[in-house]
């Protein structure tokens, strides 16, 4: 959260993350390259954690945001590694992100809380339904 986003109040502010909670479960599961992730990233981020992979909105979405994602293996994909590893179009980059974008939209509403990751706040929204959103999108874009 930057200085003016303090001044002027425009983060929003979530309760935090009961360690407790299946979602904290799922992101320690994954500490190791979500700790890797979010040490590359400078901008803000929210994570969809789920068993096997935690999905990453980086930047401010629904407006300008990238998205990663992490799987049991350790390996973090984003855009560029689907252009990379895929061939991706970047028209099927824009097709994926567009999905991504109206995905985001419906499911704003869902719950959100706070978690500090290597000192770095990150939002965790811990909704089934926009994980296999997600995971649809990309599966039916990636193949």
């Amino acid at each position: 959260m930057g200085f003016m986003d303090k001044l002027f109040g425009s983060a929003k502010e979530y309760p935090p993350l009961n360690k407790d909670n299946p979602a904290a479960q799922k992101i320690d599961a994954l500490r190791q390259p979500v700790e890797k992730l979010l040490s590359e990233v400078k901008d803000p981020v929210e994570v969809v954690p789920g068993d096997e992979t935690a999905f990453f909105f980086i930047g401010k979405p629904p407006k300008k945001f990238g998205v990663a994602w992490v799987g049991k293996d350790g390996k973090v994909v984003n855009f560029k590694s689907l252009v990379e590893e895929k061939g991706l179009s970047i028209i099927s980059l824009e097709r994926l992100s567009d999905r991504l974008k109206q995905i985001y939209i419906q499911h704003q509403e869902e719950p959100r809380y706070s978690v500090t990751i290597n000192e770095k706040q990150v939002v965790v929204t811990p909704s089934e339904a926009l994980k296999n959103d997600i995971r649809k999108v990309i599966e039916d874009t990636v193949g």
